[in-house]
């Protein structure tokens, strides 16, 4: 299963959903669905946006719940389960 890292690494630089939702004009709902680990596709006009404001790649954005257990990686705040 995929995880997404975005509330791991918004709390590691103390950056605000709303920030995000400001300076990107992705849209709250979805900033949220992401954020809390509950997207079921990714956009990838989206994960673009992203990935420019964070300036990570998309593998530091999303990644595979066994490569985060293999290295230890932080997941989202549910533990990446649905």
């Amino acid at each position: 299963m995929i995880i997404c890292r975005l509330s791991t690494l918004l709390g590691a630089r103390r950056i605000k959903v709303s920030d995000v939702c400001r300076a990107t004009g992705i849209a709250r709902a979805t900033l949220d669905r992401y954020y809390n680990d509950k997207v079921t596709s990714f956009d990838r006009e989206v994960l673009g946006k992203l990935c420019q404001f964070l300036q990570v790649k998309p593998g530091d954005l999303l990644v595979d719940e066994e490569v985060a257990d293999l290295f230890g990686l932080p997941e989202a705040k549910d533990g990446g389960k649905p």
